[in-house]
């Protein structure tokens, strides 16, 4: 009943809307054009880095799968281990040659 008396409502109020005589060029043509194009490729976007949660989601399943790129990023030891590892060597080689001369 509201619903139906706020659309009465609108329409009323746009029949007595007044002529607004307003002018848009080309570029602002373009511009929106380029504003409906940037927002299709942000959800593009979107869509295609979220698909497997939104997949799982809708299958109802506990966890969304992992692709098998996630994993071999999983079994990796993290890259602060390699930085530590090779800080050691360095050092040792140095006092290594130091020693030597």
């Amino acid at each position: 009943m509201r619903r139906n008396l706020s659309i009465a409502l609108l329409l009323i109020l746009a029949s007595f809307a007044q002529p607004a005589f307003a002018y848009l060029d080309p570029s602002t043509g373009s511009m929106i054009l380029s504003a409906i194009i940037g927002i299709l490729a942000s959800l593009g976007l979107a869509l295609k880095t979220y698909w497997y949660r939104i997949k799982g989601f809708f299958r109802n399943s506990k966890s969304a799968p992992t692709t098998s790129q996630d994993k071999a990023v999983a079994d990796e030891p993290d890259a602060s281990d390699k930085s530590d590892k090779s800080d050691k060597s360095d050092k040792s080689d140095k006092s290594d040659k130091s020693s030597g001369q």
